[in-house]
């Protein structure tokens, strides 16, 4: 329910309305449930007063513009590790603008603190940064005012504005526009392209790679929940993290279950692994083909998996495995293809096995990743030899491997559009990280 109060003096000294919102029960109890995987409480009550923010702004909308479309699945809020990172509401879709809506704790306030992330990284700059002012005691929200990112840009170049230590803006209140009807009648009439907004950068894979050696060692220094980035990370580095959905989760894990800290610093490599080196086609594997990849880095197509007579043959050595499993009741099916490369770990010759196939039964199609890990040395495997395996969200696989065994196998399966990432580790020192292996026929 909208409700007006008496005019107040407008900036310009001319008289507006203040349209307030009043906040219902079922609001204030999504925003408690969304504020609370937040581990640190400062960040926790800002996602509060952002989910009041957002559901203000909804019914304000709605009340006012039924014909508007809103899409909120894209929205930061409903995702706890980007909440974890960034005190605002971007990605909200209306009539296919963007918008950034920026929670206000007081009416009274002359400034307003925009996150440098929503300025100054072109995949959260919106085309309009709407404030919502939310007075959490009487349970209303107010729309505060608005304006577009090319006039927040002319404003904070004429102001000669710098992001402040904490990595904010303060910009006067004045250069938001205070009537809330023009921004009805800008999402109605213009087109998201009359809005120019700044390109995506196409190389944030390789700034990635060049920084990929400081962040294993700065991100785990954030495991506190208190840290910001900017109390370890350059504006450079935060930048990349904040771009990339896997660094972001990887983080909020790491701040919100202090339990599996030490398996999430192994897990680091792998994420960074994941995100900036290229995919190992297996999928090309059942055609009887080899990805430029995999041909760069050994990789040997196996020619069947029927039994051979070389018994230390590659082929013949996976078949006494497939054998194995096969007692095991693992069973291969006909169509998998397999391919084998081979490392060292401590002087100690190692064969890793990789086979796929296809899994087409189920609803989503998923496909199938045996590992299997292998070694001639009458020693068998080196002591504290660790195998791990992990997707885009955590560690799937992280076994240590009996010393006086000579083969290990194990499996993981994902969908078409999940890649895994295989570790070999020995102690700190030595680590072997594949690229990851991807399914596409």
């Amino acid at each position: 329910m909208t409700f007006y109060s008496t005019t107040q003096p407008g900036l310009d000294g001319d008289a507006f309305a203040i349209e307030t919102i009043q906040l219902s029960d079922d609001a204030i109890e999504q925003a408690v449930h969304l504020a609370q995987p937040i581990a640190n409480e400062e960040r926790q009550w800002q996602t509060y007063l952002n989910a009041l923010a957002l559901f203000g702004f909804e019914t304000w909308l709605a009340e006012r513009s039924s014909d508007l479309t809103v899409n909120r699945d894209r929205t930061s809020l409903f995702d706890s590790a980007t909440a974890n990172l960034i005190e605002a509401v971007c990605h909200l879709q209306v009539n296919g603008f963007n918008l950034c809506l920026i929670a206000q704790g007081s009416l009274s306030d002359d400034q307003v603190s925009l996150p440098r992330t929503v300025v100054d990284i072109p995949e959260f700059i919106p085309h309009f940064y709407v404030i919502v002012d939310v007075q959490e005691e009487e349970e209303t929200a107010v729309v505060k005012g608005f304006i577009s990112y090319p006039q927040l840009i002319e404003h904070r170049d004429t102001l000669g504005l710098t992001p402040e230590e904490d990595w904010t803006y303060s910009f006067p209140l004045d250069c938001f526009d205070t009537e809330p009807s023009h921004l009805l009648l800008e999402l109605r009439c213009l087109t998201p392209s009359a809005i120019p907004l700044p390109p995506i950068p196409s190389d944030r894979r390789l700034q990635l790679a060049q920084t990929r050696s400081q962040l294993e060692i700065k991100l785990p220094q954030l495991q506190s929940p208190a840290s910001q980035l900017w109390h370890h990370l350059t504006w450079e580095q935060a930048t990349l993290v904040l771009t990339r959905s896997e660094l972001r989760t990887w983080l909020y894990q790491l701040q919100t279950d202090p339990q599996s800290q030490p398996t999430l610093r192994n897990y680091l490599s792998d994420v960074l692994s994941r995100i900036t080196r290229n995919v190992i086609n297996v999928g090309r594997w059942l055609q009887d083909e080899l990805d430029e990849l995999a041909q760069e880095l050994s990789w040997q197509l196996l020619p069947s998996l029927t039994p051979a007579t070389a018994m230390r043959s590659p082929t013949a050595e996976l078949d006494a495995i497939v054998q194995q499993l096969e007692y095991n009741n693992i069973e291969i099916p006909p169509q998998a293809k397999g391919a084998y490369r081979n490392l060292q770990v401590a002087d100690i010759p190692l064969r890793l096995y990789a086979i796929t196939w296809p899994l087409l039964s189920a609803t989503v199609p998923e496909w199938a990743l045996l590992i299997i890990l292998g070694t001639d040395s009458p020693t068998g495997f080196p002591e504290g030899l660790i195998l791990q395996i992990s997707d885009q969200t955590e560690s799937l696989v992280e076994q240590e491997l009996d010393a006086n065994s000579s083969s290990f196998f194990t499996s993981v399966v994902g969908t078409w559009q999940e890649t895994f990432v295989v570790t070999i580790r020995l102690g700190s020192d030595i680590e072997h990280i594949l690229p990851p292996f991807g399914f596409n026929l």
